[in-house]
């Protein structure tokens, strides 16, 4: 985020909003709902990109449509006390982690896993195991999502690509 000092007022949080239910929305239309011209919106949004409150603007997608059917939390415990920064290296090792991060209780870290089905997943779980400080995995598979809408229900990034022969490109 600018370091600068930027309001944000009533107005910024309605632009927010209506570009959080569909990004695709025109900034005449969000004039139009909260009584400002297309060019004071646009305005708002570019100084709002500007200083870091809007990061970017998604697709939302099915993740079985990309070939994720298979989705799974994993609790990770390590060894000792393995810094963010470290887990954060092995992560972006692996395309099938959506989403990790550092929690409290027990567990040191919680991954966000999709697979192609549950022996892709299983191969992506032993992978994570073979990381020389993790200690254990407690894995919970996902059955289906009761809001939907959420951003959880979508996908972030497609599926691995399939390699020549037929078999999933793991790393």
């Amino acid at each position: 985020m600018n370091s600068r000092s930027t309001p944000f007022d009533d107005l910024d949080r309605k632009i927010i909003t209506a570009l959080m239910a569909n990004a695709r929305t025109s900034f005449a239309e969000i004039g139009t709902a909260i009584g400002l011209s297309a060019t004071a919106v646009k305005r708002r949004v570019d100084r709002l990109r500007e200083t870091g409150v809007i990061t970017g603007f998604t697709a939302t997608v099915k993740p079985s449509a990309l070939g994720w059917r298979t989705e799974a939390y994993v609790e990770v415990y390590c060894e000792g006390a393995a810094p963010p920064r470290r887990l954060a290296e092995v992560v972006r090792d692996y395309s099938e982690i959506t989403a990790a991060m550092t929690v409290t209780g027990g567990a040191d870290a919680l991954l966000h896993v999709r697979a192609r089905d549950v022996e892709h997943f299983e191969e992506v779980l032993e992978r994570i195991r073979q990381e020389p400080f993790i200690r254990k995995t407690i894995s919970v598979m996902v059955l289906s999502h009761l809001l939907p809408e959420s951003p959880e229900a979508g996908a972030g990034q497609p599926a691995p690509e399939e390699v020549p022969g037929g078999a999933a490109d793991v790393r």
